[in-house]
């Protein structure tokens, strides 16, 4: 194994366990508000109490992740044995279980989560969360496997584009801004891979009819539109959430109120340890601390883009690319929303807002991506470090 891989995998997973750190000490802060009263009996029923549990979870999960040879997700000759198949089939299952209405459960009006009671504890799962990270591992196998040949319009560019299309379908039914994150990182993905610049410009009319046809589909979405463009007229209904954001980073000043100190969690800030619990670090741990967690993105950023660039196997640095921009992407995605540098929209800060499907799930991903950076990789090796498909 080389050194500085090694070296640069420890880095990276320095990295997302601050991260997540920090998200469990920010989610407890936000979650410890006058509306709950902490009963260790009921643990799991405090969003506050189960991002702390995650966080052991995910760190295992993150080194198990690692320990996995990532030339073992690839499209096998036999494609049946081939693992992302198995999990693309059963993310696009779980997709439409959660339309069921006696089977998917409805929060906040929209129906995207399957809760699944254990005992006295009810886990809830987001199959959306799935069907993300299944698509970058998905689309980086095919896209290895296809090699120039996905240059072909018809045989190739558009087959993927179908199936992108399905499993964003079935997502924007009851989640708009999760399936056009899904287009926008799988469409990524295939320009990384080679596809034709005109071959992605032929779906942009599509695309543009796609999307103001769900704009219309939900009259709140285009109040979200509205009141991002025009403020002043919705400040005390659809932009409430949006001016209150600003209201906690603002207060905040340079260096916060201090951990547990902020007022916003009072009942001022809606989602404040999901989709806005950065404007909760803004404002109790300041301007330093939010460049701080901007940083670290930024580092993340860096150093996976470093193993892209440095893996000889083409699968493993599409894989690689995949992954740190998804995570990349959505961090910059959330932090546009909470600092209302575009429309508000539920799409959560990876690692430190609260959601144990989220958390675990992109633990796993970056688990893969410190094994890809821990290889010597090489495309004359792929075929000796396969598993045997007997």
């Amino acid at each position: 194994m080389n050194e500085s891989r090694s070296r640069l995998a420890d880095y990276i997973a320095v990295v997302i366990v601050f991260l997540m750190g920090i998200g469990a000490v920010m989610v407890f802060s936000a979650g410890a508000n006058l509306s709950y009263e902490f009963d260790l009996r009921r643990f799991y029923a405090f969003p506050a109490l189960r991002q702390i549990m995650f966080f052991p979870i995910a760190v295992v999960v993150l080194l198990g992740t690692s320990s996995i040879n990532y030339r073992w997700l690839r499209i096998r000759e036999r494609w049946w044995k081939s693992p992302v198949v198995w999990l693309l089939a059963a993310a696009l299952a779980l997709l439409v279980l959660v339309l069921i209405p006696q089977l998917g459960t409805e929060v906040n009006q929209a129906r995207r989560w399957l809760r699944i009671s254990i005992g006295p504890a009810s886990v809830s799962f987001q199959p959306s969360e799935l069907a993300k990270w299944t698509m970058v591992f998905a689309l980086a196998a095919l896209c290895s496997e296809m090699g120039p040949g996905i240059r072909r319009y018809w045989a190739r560019f558009i087959p993927l584009c179908l199936l992108i299309g399905l499993v964003c379908g079935l997502i924007v039914i009851e989640d708009f801004g999760t399936a056009a994150f899904i287009a926008l990182m799988s469409f990524l993905i295939l320009i990384l891979a080679g596809v034709r610049w005109w071959h992605v410009l032929t779906l942009l009319p599509g695309a543009a009819v796609g999307f103001v046809a769900a704009l219309f589909h939900s009259p709140h979405r285009l109040k979200r539109l509205a009141a991002f463009l025009h403020p002043e007229r919705w400040g005390d209904t659809v932009a409430y959430q949006a001016n209150q954001s600003l209201i906690a980073i603002g207060s905040g000043g340079v260096w916060g109120k201090g951990i547990g100190e902020g007022v916003s969690k009072y009942g001022h800030l809606p989602e404040d340890t999901t989709d806005f619990v950065f404007a909760v670090v803004g404002e109790e741990l300041g301007l330093v601390g939010t460049m701080a967690v901007i940083g670290m993105f930024i580092l993340f950023l860096g150093l996976g883009m470093t193993v892209a660039l440095r893996c000889r196997d083409r699968f493993g640095r599409l894989l690689a690319s995949g992954i740190v921009l998804t995570i990349g992407v959505q961090a910059a995605l959330n932090i546009g929303v909470v600092t209302v540098v575009l429309p508000t929209k539920g799409i959560p800060l990876p690692f430190i807002s609260s959601g144990g499907t989220s958390m675990l799930l992109s633990a796993a991903a970056v688990g893969v991506l410190l094994n890809i950076a821990a290889q010597t990789g090489g495309d004359a090796e792929d075929a000796d470090l396969l598993p045997p498909e007997g």
